[in-house]
């Protein structure tokens, strides 16, 4: 029984912590390297936001943040659906 539970739950929690881990590292790279901070990043990020690494960096974090809202919503909406309707 244990396992039966547990299993889910431990790779629901696997997902959201990779997930959410790869997206806040992307996030901190890009702004390190394409955008930093100051009146010089502001100059660098004019040269490096369209470069191929930071156009690939930027969709990955888009495309990470569309995977962790819609696991979220989907437990969410599970939980939603087993409570209104309990297993016969």
């Amino acid at each position: 029984m244990y396992d039966i539970i547990a299993t889910p739950v431990l790779r629901l929690a696997g997902t959201l912590l990779l997930t959410y881990t790869t997206h806040y590292g992307a996030s901190k790279v890009y702004t390190a390297v394409c955008v930093p901070d100051g009146l010089l990043g502001f100059v660098q990020g004019m040269l490096t936001t369209g470069s191929p690494i930071c156009t690939t960096i930027l969709s990955y974090i888009s495309n990470s943040q569309s995977s962790y809202a819609t696991v979220i919503t989907a437990t969410i909406s599970k939980s939603l659906m087993d409570t209104l309707l309990p297993a016969a």
